[in-house]
């Protein structure tokens, strides 16, 4: 494990304590951002505090996030790629999956990505040419052991494969939802899992292949890396654009890839 994933996941456990403690607090308070989209200040804290810790063990490289922004200028230095929340809907209504995401950009290469999901009590976190891996334990922050290294799944042909979406909306409004009703109509089984989750479950090998038409790059950077150290393939819909560059996600155990490209893209 380089010192660069040691330190992040050190800053995880801090996070994952700060999230916890907010999570279905009777005193949280939930602002709506211009995009309409929840913001509350469990998500403005732990990336403040990212932030902080980050800045103190790499202050030459930059960083990036949902909240505050930042430099965008991906192909010079590295980047830390921070979501604080991803879920935050689920955060807000008491739903437990949602996780912490952090990646780490050189020149747009995703060398090193984290999630963290302390109320499902699951972390997974991966570094090029070192394998992903899992976590779990009980609830809360600190208590995760028994690292077990993921592999996707051999599932060649879409009717015998399970597939994951966020929601239908966004197809819709990508002009897709007809291409993704079709899709579903192929499959051995689909099912919503949400947000992150699609994806690492694609990396456990649980779930075959996930999509989505509209993402941001800090709700991909921290899965890039775990997906294809597992052995998959995450690209844009085109299925060519690599990793969180894209605005979208297309992502599959690779053996799926071209066809659900074919189909979704």
């Amino acid at each position: 494990m380089n010192k660069e994933l040691d330190v992040l996941l050190s800053i995880l456990d801090k996070v994952d304590e700060l999230t916890m403690d907010r999570f279905l607090a009777s005193d949280l308070r939930v602002e709506t951002k211009p995009d309409m989209s929840p913001v509350s200040d469990a998500d403005k804290a732990a990336e403040e505090l990212i932030r902080s810790e980050l800045s103190q063990a790499f202050p030459d490289d930059f960083v990036f996030g949902e909240e505050q922004g930042g430099n965008t200028d991906w192909e010079k230095g590295r980047h830390w790629i921070i979501d604080p929340i991803d879920g935050t809907k689920n955060f807000v209504r008491g739903v437990p999956v949602w996780a912490t995401l952090v990646g780490l950009a050189d020149s747009k290469d995703i060398i090193l990505g984290a999630a963290s999901a302390p109320a499902i009590g699951r972390r997974w976190y991966a570094s090029r040419g070192e394998g992903a891996w899992v976590t779990s334990a009980g609830i809360g922050a600190g208590r995760f052991h028994e690292a077990r290294r993921l592999h996707v799944s051999r599932v060649s042909e879409v009717e015998n494969a399970s597939f994951s979406f966020s929601s239908l909306e966004g197809w819709r409004d990508a002009g897709k939802l007809q291409q993704m009703v079709d899709f579903q109509g192929r499959a051995w089984r689909i099912r919503g899992y949400s947000d992150f989750w699609n994806y690492l479950l694609v990396a456990e090998g649980a779930v075959d292949g996930a999509a989505e038409p509209e993402l941001d790059v800090y709700d991909m950077a921290g899965l890039v890396p775990i997906v294809e150290e597992a052995g998959g393939t995450f690209t844009g819909l085109d299925g060519k654009t690599p990793g969180p560059w894209g605005g979208g996600a297309l992502v599959s155990n690779g053996l799926l890839h071209a066809q659900m490209q074919e189909a979704l893209g």
